[in-house]
């Protein structure tokens, strides 16, 4: 279930009324006149079932209530009601299928902003994946991969090459040169530092790695799994159960990657750097190619097999009232 709260001018309030007291998604509503502030007008909060919670939200947009009020959604961790219980009955379906289309546009422009924080955990990461490099240590990179946030904004290049959303797709894309750029800049004058006060040697970079091997060089694997993991990514943030995400960060080496180039790039060494790069290019791309397509399948599905299915129930629902 998902609370959905509405600040509103009190002349929609009789059209939302009607809206959610007709849909068979909605578990409880209530109605407080003249309770909100900014906009001047009423507040709503009604619960309603996950799987019809984004139709109801996008009539509530053709309504104009975004215009001068608000709406927001928010999932509910607990509740007991035996409404809303016959609201989670009455859908087809499961609310882990169920796409809240707002939810996962929002996320990505949240997850695809350009700040400090983000510049902060990239440039660390890098920072912990390049000496993963060195040492040819297995875990420094998978905790650089970990730390990593590169993947939101891969995920947001997804969603915005779906719906056409230009503007996202420049903020996400934006946000990964920018901060790829900030991370490599530094973790290679960092090497830099390191060589001349004689802590990494030439021999260490370019000496055979038995552990990170794989960084430096891509194969038709790397294009696969990053494929596979962007899938997984995008299922984990369009269903809210994020757990899986640590595997999906885990399974691609966007960040070793970017940190090699810099290492590479500090000692001369272009056969770790342009190996590194491609490895970072086909993930990349990959990814994002994956998230579109997954999200693709997605929307299809859920529109053919069980939005239908719901719409229909919903009509009887209205038509019988």
């Amino acid at each position: 279930m998902l609370q959905l709260r509405i600040s509103t001018p009190e002349r929609l309030t009789p059209q939302i009324i009607n809206l959610l007291a007709g849909d068979p998604a909605t578990g409880t509503l209530s109605v407080f006149e003249g309770a909100s502030v900014l906009p001047e007008g009423d507040l709503i909060i009604a619960e309603v079932a996950r799987v019809g919670a984004d139709e109801i939200v996008h009539e509530l947009i053709e309504l104009g209530v975004h215009r001068d009020g608000s709406i927001m959604l928010q999932p509910m961790q607990a509740w007991v009601s035996r409404r809303g219980f016959e609201a989670e009955r009455a859908r087809s379906g499961t609310g882990a299928d169920a796409i809240v289309w707002v939810d996962v546009t929002q996320r990505a422009y949240d997850d695809s902003e350009l700040n400090l924080i983000f510049l902060s955990f990239m440039t660390m990461a890098t920072l912990i994946a390049g000496i993963a490099m060195i040492l040819d240590s297995q875990i420094l990179t998978v905790g650089a991969m970990v730390l990593g946030p590169e993947f939101g904004c891969i995920a947001a290049l997804g969603v915005a090459l779906l719906q056409r959303r230009w503007r996202l797709l420049g903020y996400a894309a934006r946000s990964l040169v920018v901060g790829f750029g900030v991370a490599m800049a530094i973790t290679t004058l960092v090497t830099l530092a390191g060589r001349a006060l004689g802590w990494v040697t030439l021999g260490e970079v370019v000496t055979k790695r038995a552990a990170t091997a794989f960084i430096y060089k891509p194969d038709r694997w790397s294009f696969v799994v990053a494929v596979i993991a962007a899938a997984a990514g995008v299922l984990s943030l369009t269903s809210a159960r994020t757990g899986g995400l640590s595997g999906v960060l885990i399974s691609v080496t966007t960040i070793p990657a970017a940190a090699n180039v810099a290492v590479g790039l500090a000692f001369g060494a272009w056969g770790e750097v342009w190996g590194s790069a491609a490895q970072l290019g086909i993930n990349l791309s990959a990814m994002a190619v994956g998230g579109a397509l997954t999200l693709a399948i997605q929307k299809w599905l859920w529109s053919r097999f069980v939005l239908r299915s719901w719409r229909e129930k919903r009509g009887r629902s209205i038509s019988s009232q």
